[in-house]
């Protein structure tokens, strides 16, 4: 049996983070999260995006893809439920369409975007209680960069 993990990663890693300045009241900490945790990982090379909302997340990400800059990308974003199906349409494209972009380009794109049904859920995410996930996003990107190259072998 081969066990494969990722491990540390050079400082030379280029990663993105594209993040939706729509509520900014919760993806300003996801983005603060993410970037405490690269900068801990030891990653110097960091390109912050930000766009109008998450709808207009998958279309950055393909340019910095299609760029050949990043190692990775980190997607954050809120999508807050409401009284109809927009949310469910809109988080279901967007992380599709990433899923499909990251298998495409064979580089990690971690979801950093919340679907919380409230404000207050969405908040408790951006590390009020239960922990941030934009830092969970940024460890999970860099698990995959460091993985990558062994699976490629």
């Amino acid at each position: 049996m081969i066990l494969l993990e990722g491990g540390p990663v050079p400082s030379s890693t280029r990663v993105a983070i594209v993040v939706s300045r729509w509520n900014e009241l919760v993806t300003k900490p996801l983005l603060d999260g993410a970037l405490d945790s690269l900068r801990l990982a030891g990653v110097n090379q960091i390109t912050v995006v930000h766009v109008p909302g998450t709808w207009e997340i998958p279309i950055a990400a393909k340019a910095l893809l299609q760029a050949g800059k990043v190692d990775g990308i980190i997607a954050l974003g809120c999508i807050l439920q409401g009284a109809t199906t927009h949310a469910q349409l809109l988080a279901g494209d967007v992380s599709g369409i990433l899923m499909g972009l990251q298998v495409e380009f064979c580089v990690p794109i971690a979801w950093g975007v919340l679907t919380p049904e409230t404000q207050e859920q969405a908040l408790e995410r951006a590390g009020m209680k239960l922990g941030n996930k934009g830092r969970e996003a940024a460890g999970a990107c860099l698990e995959m960069i460091s993985l990558m190259p062994r699976l490629k072998n």
